[in-house]
């Protein structure tokens, strides 16, 4: 069946969580139902169709803490996202979360050319009642050739709460990175991330702040040298659009695999047929999403989860050669 026949409108519901207050109503908006474009949330302000407190408002007032916000949405100007039966790694569930490793090549949600198959035609199979929540209950993104753990909400509760959570930079995300290049010490890069100036599809460092432009700080430290290469743990401060592929670009060490961000691809002297075969056919970045640490929705436990090392980055790895100390 589909993930909801919608009825003339949909109603949808939330309240403003702590790390939102005194923003646009139409930013919030968009961090609250990042399922449809800023455009149409936009336009839906201006048509009335948006109320904060039962009162209609306009796209630049500021909303705060607590604040109930309805979206009426009109059915004929959205796409029904299909409930399909993809199989799920499955490492935590309850009542209120779903944890997840995900696989390469899933993309998080349906876009142009990826109607199908995508994470959230997944959930709305696994979690029906995910069709009420905003995009499926999906928080924070993966991006498509990345692999690893992620947290999902299953309830309007838990999803308002894991927003609050990132927003407020209170759920550690950390990754392992494989990357171009002998690295000789860890560091921090804090560089602003906004959309290219040219290509619109990438992303780019860049000097100023602005309402495209937003703060970025990536902290990394050395795992494991090799001749030539440098595998590292990485964590996140900030969650920006391919914050990790950007920054290790921009200070060039760019992740093995990255067609996007990596340039020519950059083999170390002396290196044998096996190793050049290996690292050309090696056709995705090679990052993971190696480890998630958050505090329950609802028991305020802190939780912690894992997912190992991905099956082609691990057969990668086998064939580098550990670098002289």
């Amino acid at each position: 069946m589909p993930s909801k026949p919608l009825e003339k409108q949909q109603r949808l519901e939330a309240l403003v969580p702590k790390a939102l207050t005194g923003m646009r109503l139409d930013q919030v908006l968009s961090k609250l139902f990042e399922q449809y474009s800023r455009a149409r949330l936009k336009q839906w302000i201006q048509s009335g169709r948006v109320t904060v407190e039962q009162q209609q408002r306009k796209p630049k007032d500021k909303v705060h803490t607590g604040e109930t916000v309805v979206v009426m949405v009109e059915s004929e100007v959205e796409v029904v996202w299909q409930p399909e039966n993809i199989p799920l790694d499955i490492l935590f569930e309850d009542d209120e979360i779903l944890v997840i490793n995900k696989p390469v090549g899933m993309v998080v949600h349906p876009a142009p050319g990826h109607a199908n198959g995508t994470l959230c035609n997944a959930l709305l199979h696994h979690v029906p009642a995910a069709v009420n929540l905003p995009r499926a209950g999906v928080v924070h993104r993966l991006d498509k050739d990345t692999s690893g753990v992620m947290v999902v909400a299953k309830t309007l509760r838990a999803h308002c709460y894991l927003v609050e959570k990132l927003q407020a930079r209170e759920i550690t995300r950390e990754y392992i990175a494989l990357v171009q290049g002998e690295m000789t010490a860890g560091g921090t890069i804090d560089a602003p991330i906004g959309r290219h100036k040219v290509d619109r599809k990438r992303m780019a460092v860049r000097g100023e702040l602005d309402s495209g432009v937003k703060h970025a700080v990536t902290h990394y430290r050395i795992r494991q040298r090799y001749h030539g290469y440098t595998l590292l743990d990485v964590k996140l401060e900030t969650g920006r659009t391919h914050q990790i592929r950007v920054h290790m670009a921009h200070i060039h060490y760019p992740i093995v695999g990255d067609m996007v961000y990596g340039g020519r691809v950059r083999l170390p002297k002396q290196c044998s047929n096996t190793l050049r075969e290996a690292i050309q056919q090696f056709k995705r970045q090679a990052l993971h999403a190696y480890q998630l640490t958050l505090t329950h929705p609802l028991t305020h436990e802190q939780l912690q989860w894992q997912a190992p090392l991905a099956d082609d980055i691990q057969k990668l790895l086998t064939q580098l050669e550990p670098a002289c100390v």
